[in-house]
């Protein structure tokens, strides 16, 4: 006997029935394959080279994280062109949630400086938590014999164009503030761009160049050993790290306030519950003891907020400098 056809209508009718009774166990599926993350090693992306703050935090955020998450999490250094090379890798990455990106106050600012990026940074790019907030310092060599910034620009005005600042490369804040502190002394220094605070802390050791306005981090060490000698921190408040070292507001240079932020970011198209599993598990190792502690010791203010609140602060950050860029005229080819 042949086979019973069903009208066209019912047979759709049929598959319909089919398909929805199968949503619930590919759901299911779906769920337990992203539940089941991490699987294997993840990979933190600095767009520095070893021993800057970038660096630093990364590395205390990851030896944690490799416990908590139970998988291998190490830090990968992709740095040049002011954080941003790094920062397109992980644009451009998988979004599996296995490549990270430690972020940072530089790739607001890049938005303005430079003509072109390769990615969009808050539409390529997904806000997981705000790690920590770090004072820049100006610091000078020991030798120096400048002792306050009112001696240090009194150098410069004296020597127009032949002083120096380092910096972690054009666009960065370190950049920024050295061209917002010329602007409001009225000074002309030559600006001497790094890849990052590990060759810039050599060269300013070595006498290479006169200053810098560094994250506190890195020369931190040089100044408690007498090495480098800081004359102020950048943002409003002291510096519970250097807390005898006044501010630029308290040296003169009244409202100055840029301070550095760094934070991890993933893929734009990252699952939402993996974003939210990394925020939740960053969020734990911020607010720990040990993780507080070692971020006194090197001059930072633990964060750890949300992903919106990440997200809110990069839109008004954005903002913010896409102004002082302007008034500062910083633009890059």
């Amino acid at each position: 006997m042949a086979p019973k056809l069903f009208p066209a209508r019912q047979r759709r009718q049929v598959l319909l029935h089919a398909f929805a009774a199968a949503l619930p166990v590919l759901a299911s599926g779906s769920a337990l394959a992203q539940a089941a993350w991490p699987t294997k090693t993840i990979s933190l992306t600095v767009p520095f080279p070893a021993g800057g703050t970038t660096d630093v935090l990364a590395r205390a955020l990851a030896d944690r994280l490799t416990v908590s998450l139970g998988q291998p999490v190490i830090v990968e250094s992709r740095p040049g062109a002011g954080a941003t090379i790094g920062a397109d890798y992980v644009a451009r990455s998988k979004p599996d949630g296995y490549t990270l990106l430690m972020g940072a106050v530089h790739h607001t600012i890049a938005t303005s400086v430079y003509k072109k990026l390769p990615y969009d940074f808050q539409k390529d790019l997904a806000p997981i938590t705000t790690v920590a907030l770090v004072p820049n310092v100006l610091v000078v060599h020991a030798d120096n014999p400048a002792r306050t910034v009112a001696d240090l620009v009194a150098q410069a005005r004296a020597q127009p164009g032949k002083l120096t600042f380092g910096s972690n490369g054009n666009g960065t804040a370190q950049h920024l503030i050295g061209t917002q502190f010329q602007g409001l002394t009225g000074t002309s220094l030559g600006h001497i761009p790094y890849k990052g605070s590990g060759p810039l802390a050599t060269d300013l050791l070595g006498g290479q160049i006169t200053m810098s306005f560094d994250t506190i981090t890195p020369v931190l060490p040089h100044i408690k050993a007498g090495k480098l000698r800081a004359l102020a921190v950048s943002t409003l408040q002291r510096s519970s790290a250097l807390p005898e070292v006044p501010t630029l507001d308290e040296a003169g240079l009244k409202g100055f306030d840029l301070g550095t932020w760094f934070g991890v970011l993933a893929p734009a198209a990252t699952p939402r519950d993996i974003l939210d599993r990394l925020n939740a598990e960053m969020v734990k190792v911020i607010q720990s003891p040990e993780f507080r502690k070692r971020m006194a010791d090197i001059g930072a203010e633990p964060v750890g907020n949300t992903r919106e609140q990440m997200a809110q602060q990069i839109r008004s950050e954005t903002e913010r400098f896409a102004r002082l860029v302007a008034d500062a005229k910083v633009v890059i080819d």
